[in-house]
């Protein structure tokens, strides 16, 4: 008996999808290659694998250091607008777009995994990209046909809180979506110089140790103590641009780690790194 070609087909298997930190580098930086002269050509080659190497997502789920707020705070515009959240730059900076749409049912769905896992959630359908969302997802996604949803930090700033929340959000890397952390991993802007070398670098060293050479259940009791880092103070003032990093590890907690960037010369002479989780 003939079948109906379509019984024969297997059923579309949605692949768990890894998580990433992101250095996402300094300001607008996609849209002033020719200011720049090359210098951020190794991070931008990073984010492109990043989209390469990855199945193609349903949609993003960006937890940007760029956004803080008393709750998890999720982004449900569904078609957000611009937040040009950096100064002294190039007019034209000021006028980019990066058209990619939001996702409210998604938003939705972040919301009440957040909300389930007893912590602290609201939604904001107001906000728009900024730039530690659309500065890194322009390269990754240059056609902005991915949808994007944003996550804020807590500005308690507490490390547990937000490896609490990365576990609350695992269930989504099954559900099609690529949960990145967007942050920086030394983020000291008075010290955004050769001044910040040597402590960029030791602290980058600790990051590989902690992140991709410990076991997960050491990695995870590791940055909970993070500010005990050499130069943890120094690499972060304030710990913003590396939260982010807990929320990747929390999603993907019992997982293999690999650092899937790392320049000693970045910005002329600091270390930063990236990570894949997964």
């Amino acid at each position: 008996m003939l079948r109906h070609p379509a019984a024969l087909r297997k059923p579309y298997a949605i692949p768990m999808l890894p998580t990433y930190f992101i250095s996402h580098g300094g300001g607008p930086w996609p849209y002033m290659k020719s200011e720049l002269a090359g210098m951020y050509d190794g991070l931008e080659a990073s984010l492109q694998r990043i989209a390469a190497q990855t199945a193609r997502p349903k949609a993003v789920l960006m937890v940007t250091a760029h956004w803080e707020e008393p709750r998890f705070t999720v982004g449900a515009a569904a078609s957000p607008g611009m937040i040009y959240d950096y100064g002294g730059f190039p007019a034209h900076t000021y006028s980019v777009v990066y058209p990619a749409a939001g996702d409210p049912v998604l938003a939705a769905r972040v919301r009440g995994l957040i909300e389930a896992a007893g912590l602290p959630a609201a939604g904001d359908a107001q906000r728009g990209y900024d730039h530690g969302t659309f500065v890194p997802m322009a390269v990754m996604f240059p056609q902005a046909d991915v949808p994007v949803v944003q996550l804020s930090i807590h500005r308690s700033y507490d490390p547990a809180a937000h490896l609490a929340l990365g576990r609350a959000l695992a269930p989504l890397r099954n559900e099609g979506v690529l949960i990145i952390g967007s942050g920086l991993s030394y983020h000291n802007l008075r010290r955004f110089n050769a001044s910040g070398a040597q402590a960029s670098a030791e602290f980058d060293a600790w990051l590989q140790q902690a992140v991709v050479a410990s076991p997960p259940a050491e990695r995870t009791q590791r940055l909970l103590a993070w500010a005990d880092a050499p130069s943890a103070r120094i690499a972060h003032p304030r710990e913003d641009h590396l939260l982010p990093l807990m929320v990747a590890v929390g999603a993907a907690e019992s997982e293999a780690a690999e650092c899937v960037y790392h320049e000693a010369d970045f910005a002329g002479s600091l270390t930063v790194s990236s990570f894949r989780f997964g």
